[in-house]
């Protein structure tokens, strides 16, 4: 589609390893098992939609696999916040990976913007 596509696929695909490190530190280390679930499922769903977008059979579907994955940004945030929060992660681990998530959720509702405006 445009060749943001191939920064957000980038950017996507390295931040669901990331989250999917966090799950394993989370359920061996911290015994965390509910809330690591959750953000397991949320922060690898970001890159499935991508993918799932730019596979998109038109712009229609491309905006709307797209809006679905700005949502799962928007919801890695809050369980990210939430770990901090109930002290699952500290400040430091936290601020390690929460940045990704908030570029994450930019740069979609950046392409979203401009795909809904027609500018692909």
């Amino acid at each position: 589609m445009m060749k943001a596509d191939n920064l957000v696929q980038e950017k996507s695909y390295a931040f669901a390893i990331r989250i999917v490190r966090l799950y394993q530190y989370l359920t061996d280390k911290k015994k965390e098992y509910v809330l690591s679930k959750q953000i397991l499922r949320s922060g690898t769903s970001i890159g499935a939609n991508v993918e799932e977008a730019i596979g998109g059979q038109s712009r229609a579907d491309f905006v709307a696999k797209l809006s679905i994955a700005y949502k799962e940004a928007r919801e890695t945030s809050y369980w990210l916040r939430l770990l901090r929060d109930t002290d699952y992660l500290t400040e430091k681990e936290f601020e390690s990976i929460y940045p990704d998530v908030e570029e994450l959720c930019r740069i979609i509702g950046s392409i979203q913007k401009s795909s809904k405006n027609g500018n692909s």
